[in-house]
């Protein structure tokens, strides 16, 4: 992985959403912009829906949600699309999902005993949960989600693009 040192340019968006079925739309038009190979780091408050907005993410890409939980204890969940949806080639979706959470982790040296590099490599949507916990591990091009609850199902979500390709996705979003 590369420095965590911030790329220009960098773009954000906010988008609220009122429940989950808005947070599923939204899932949805951010998966249709991901390229194949993305990484996105997701922040908020224990509840705020991290896990909640994977699982929609990955339901946008006919993964079901019911296989996807929170993987603070195995660390590292990988999820395939199913081929009936034509493979990451047909819909520009990711090979592979790959769900981290680190909040059991102290430092970025944990990393290798996690099986990080294999779980990374290749084309594939990286999710990851508790990023502050391996900040130097972090690629520079990345989109961040910052989630924040407003109301018991209401969310404001904060997409923050770093590197030219990331924040082109967050401007997309922010415009559509």
């Amino acid at each position: 992985m590369t420095s965590p040192t911030e790329s220009a340019p960098v773009a954000t968006a906010a988008v609220a959403v009122g429940d989950e079925s808005a947070l599923r739309r939204l899932a949805a038009r951010l998966a249709a912009v991901l390229p194949g190979r993305s990484f996105l780091t997701l922040s908020g408050d224990l509840g705020a829906g991290k896990t909640t907005f994977v699982k929609a993410l990955a339901a946008a890409v006919g993964i079901d949600p019911t296989d996807v939980t929170s993987p603070t204890f195995g660390l590292i969940h990988v999820h395939e699309p199913p081929a009936a949806i034509g493979g990451p080639e047909a819909s520009g979706g990711p090979a592979r999902l790959v769900h981290a959470d680190m909040y059991r982790l102290t430092d970025p040296s944990e990393l290798p005993e996690t099986g990080w590099g294999d779980a990374i490599a290749g084309d594939a949507w990286v999710l990851v949960e508790w990023p502050e916990r391996i900040v130097a591990a972090l690629p520079a091009e990345r989109i961040d989600v910052a989630i924040e609850i407003t109301a018991p199902t209401a969310r404001v979500l904060t997409f923050t693009g770093r590197g030219a390709a990331a924040a082109a996705i967050v401007g997309r979003l922010a415009t559509g």
